[in-house]
């Protein structure tokens, strides 16, 4: 039986894609440890079919905590034993790969996302440069790399000349759950956002737009602007009036019920980084699992999705655009709202975590395979 150990900068609780890729490997037959992040208000960890295992550190943002982590990691994982090592990301990349080196076994690279472009490193371009040359010592050194979406697999293949497979975050068919059948009116419950509060995701664009709709925002996670969304919706009116609430950190057993419980979904991000513009995020298929339409932004890979599938109203990141485009989907078109939700309903169907694992599994299993000799 083969042993996988993976390792994340993030809380596991909150981790769909490492929960659902774990899984798979575990119930395939692989032993399989995840090594994540502690932070000072963590719960305890849920229980998975894999092991787990969360380093608490001192520092908890900044250079200081990804300096702190990377080391502590390291010191981790020489007490471990595994057959293949996979780094999620640039900023576990060295540490594993430096493990891997060390016990002459594949170096796994798993890119959730385009670590160098996110809004946070392009906006400083000392920290840029570091994490670029980080990115150019790793890639070239995987025994197997993949990512969320094949714009940013090209991203890849173009900067480093080798592929990367694609192992889309989907989420899982749940055939007893099906949504709710089209009604004669859409259903009146809620707006939901679902994920991080950080720059450039398009809340102070959605939060300026609640003021022109008669709807309620729920919003489900925490990040660097928790705090600054939060006195903007203050500022604005939206918290005394109950348009707009924050859950905070919400585990995914309840995110999927509340996304069930939803109306409209928001998928927003701005064009402040490669690694947004070419993303695949996995709430577009949460919210088109839960079988409710969205309101995305004309980025390639979810207009790609939305053209083929049709299940959501396209927008330009403005208020006046956003909030359009909600009132026509909850109060002016329930024809069009119904023909998204039913397009979400066959959708998923086809674009469902139990036909994305059989490429991950094909891909853990190429590993190990036996290699042609050539002429």
């Amino acid at each position: 039986m083969r042993s996988l150990l993976f390792a994340v900068t993030t809380d596991l609780n909150y981790d769909q894609r490492m929960q659902r890729i774990c899984s798979s490997l575990a119930q395939q037959g692989y032993r399989v440890l995840l090594v994540g992040r502690e932070r000072p208000k963590s719960e305890k960890l849920t229980a998975q079919r894999y092991r787990q295992h969360r380093l608490r550190c001192w520092f908890n943002k900044g250079k200081f905590f990804y300096l702190e982590f990377n080391l502590r990691l390291f010191f981790y994982l020489l007490r471990q034993r595994a057959d293949a090592w996979c780094a999620i990301d640039l900023d576990t990349a060295l540490p594993v790969w430096l493990r891997a080196r060390l016990a002459k076994q594949p170096f796994v690279y798993d890119a959730h996302e385009l670590f160098t472009e996110v809004p946070e490193v392009v906006a400083r371009p000392t920290v840029q440069r570091v994490w670029r040359a980080v990115e150019r010592f790793v890639v070239p050194r995987t025994a197997l790399a993949y990512t969320v979406g094949p714009a940013l697999a090209e991203v890849f293949r173009q900067r480093y000349g080798r592929a990367f497979a694609v192992v889309r975050n989907i989420s899982r068919l749940a055939p007893g759950n099906l949504p709710p059948a089209p009604d004669a009116a859409p259903p009146q419950g809620y707006i939901l956002y679902q994920g991080a509060l950080n720059v450039g995701r398009g809340l102070e664009v959605l939060l300026d737009a609640m003021s022109l709709v008669d709807n309620k925002l729920l919003i489900c996670g925490e990040g660097d602007l928790s705090e600054i969304m939060r006195a903007r919706a203050a500022a604005l009116g939206l918290l005394a009036s109950g348009k707009v609430e924050f859950r905070g950190y919400v585990l995914p057993a309840a995110l999927q019920e509340i996304t069930r419980q939803a109306t409209v979904g928001i998928m927003l991000l701005e064009n402040t980084g490669l690694s947004y513009y070419y993303s695949l995020a996995n709430k577009f298929f949460d919210y088109l699992h839960a079988g409710i339409p969205q309101v995305i932004v004309d980025f390639p890979e979810y207009s790609l999705l939305n053209q083929q599938f049709d299940v959501a109203e396209v927008v330009s990141l403005t208020p006046q655009a956003v909030a359009a485009a909600l009132n026509r989907l909850l109060r002016d078109e329930p024809a069009r709202y119904h023909q998204l939700a039913e397009n979400c309903r066959r959708a998923r169907q086809e674009l469902n975590w139990q036909r994305e694992e059989q490429v991950l599994l094909a891909l853990y299993e190429s590993l190990w395979a036996p290699q042609p000799i050539s002429a």
